[in-house]
């Protein structure tokens, strides 16, 4: 085999999958807000790609709905509408609760430690009203719910639900009496998961869900 044609095969797709995750944690992040144009020029000079790598990538978040190609306007960051909120909040509640009650009957000791650490992180980053930072400790959260719960399918489909739930997550944390809220949601939540109450984290957390989508929508109008 010839070994170039072996090193093309597997350097694409890494890198492809590089320039993609870069998007997907701007996205998320409110870096790349919702209806913003995508140059392509200038999003090679910030990641520091070429525009064949870029393009590769930008199908791919295309084909998962994060990006949307507009006629005589070009590429533009998705923008939701009350509708497809309600149903990708609606796929979050099942998901999320699956995933916490697999969570209670699979996680290792340890990794209940790095949960109830990763609430810590919470707790920490929400008074400080930087969305941005209550997002990345969110985030973190559940990248250790998702690792106790071990189911990989589950794991794939609610990481990519949760890059679209960040853009509504923004507006809905600026809101103070919604961050108190949440955080009372996610504490009781988090004592349910601890006891390895499945039952009740189950229920508590489809409740969490249906709030911050009731907060969610109300600001789409």
């Amino acid at each position: 085999m010839d070994t170039k044609d072996t090193l093309k095969v597997v350097a694409a797709p890494s890198l492809r999958k590089q320039v993609g995750d870069v998007l997907r944690t701007a996205i998320a992040r409110g870096e790349l807000a919702p209806g913003e144009r995508l140059v392509e020029r200038v999003l090679c000079d910030r990641i520091g790609v070429s525009r064949t790598s870029l393009r590769e990538a930008l199908r791919e978040l295309e084909n998962e709905g994060l990006v949307t190609s507009l006629p005589n306007r070009g590429l533009i960051i998705s923008e939701l509408t009350g509708k497809e909120a309600k149903a990708i909040f609606d796929v979050r509640a099942s998901l999320e609760a699956l995933i916490c009650r697999l969570f209670c009957e699979n996680a290792s000791d340890a990794l209940m430690q790095d949960f109830q650490s990763a609430f810590d992180e919470v707790m920490t980053a929400y008074p400080r009203k930087q969305p941005p930072a209550m997002i990345a400790a969110k985030s973190h959260f559940y990248d250790v719910l998702m690792e106790g719960a071990d189911n990989e399918v589950a794991d794939r489909m609610l990481r990519s639900i949760h890059i679209r739930v960040s853009q509504l997550r923004i507006t809905s944390l600026s809101d103070t009496e919604r961050r108190k809220a949440s955080l009372e949601e996610l504490s009781a939540l988090v004592t349910a998961i601890l006891d390895r109450d499945a039952a009740r984290a189950e229920s508590l957390s489809r409740a969490h869900v249906d709030a911050a989508a009731r907060a969610a929508l109300s600001k789409l109008g």
